[in-house]
């Protein structure tokens, strides 16, 4: 009995050595489910994304766009090159059969250099022009309005204006529209009309007299 007594012990203790040898084991294999036991990611690829940067989305600026900050002249300068523009325009095609041609001239020379002025006044006054105006007994009530600026430069700026003439005559009535490139130059603190052509000839406004 003893002897039993003692293989059952052995085999006792045999039975919790390898309870205890498999129990260790356990604990030292990673289980499915724990994230320690899981390969470690790759920081590169699965980081999260940095968060956006509230920066204000690039927009106009409040302060209004001052475009005379960028010409070779201020606002009023400008401005007044362009009256006198118009005022010309206006004068040179407004006229009646039974002026003094003359006068006429002079009204228109007003605005003008003085080199321009002459050109114009021998056309104005010219027996063919003053003829054709009487024996048609032409009245001609011009109005002008800029049209565009061509060209700026410091002392001169070359303005497409448009004059408009409501004419009367024997002929009819009828109304002529064109669209002129006036070149106004600077003289000291006034200004002058330097040159008149057709818009459509191209003149640039030559300023060197």
């Amino acid at each position: 009995m003893a002897q039993q007594g003692d293989r059952r012990g052995l085999a006792f203790a045999a039975i919790v050595v390898v309870i205890a040898a498999v129990g260790l084991y356990l604990t030292m294999w990673p289980d499915s489910g724990d994230p320690a036991g899981e390969p470690a990611a790759d920081s590169a690829t699965t980081s999260a994304p940095a968060a956006p940067r509230n920066t204000p989305p690039v927009g106009a600026s409040d302060a209004p766009f001052d475009i005379y900050s960028f010409l070779p002249m201020s606002k009023e300068q400008l401005a007044a090159a362009a009256d006198l523009a118009e005022r010309f325009t206006v004068a040179y095609g407004t006229f009646r059969y039974d002026e003094d041609p003359v006068a006429y001239a002079d009204r228109v020379k007003v605005f003008t250099t003085a080199d321009l002025g002459n050109v114009l006044a021998r056309t104005l006054t010219s027996p063919g022009t003053v003829d054709r105006n009487r024996a048609d007994e032409v009245v001609s009530t011009a109005t002008a309005r800029t049209k565009e600026i061509r060209s700026v430069e410091k002392t001169s700026v070359v303005f497409v204006v448009t004059g408009t003439q409501q004419i009367t005559a024997k002929s009819g009535a009828r109304q002529l529209t064109e669209d002129y490139a006036v070149t106004v130059s600077q003289m000291g603190t006034d200004w002058r009309v330097f040159d008149l052509q057709p818009a459509g000839d191209g003149q640039e406004g030559d300023t060197q007299g």
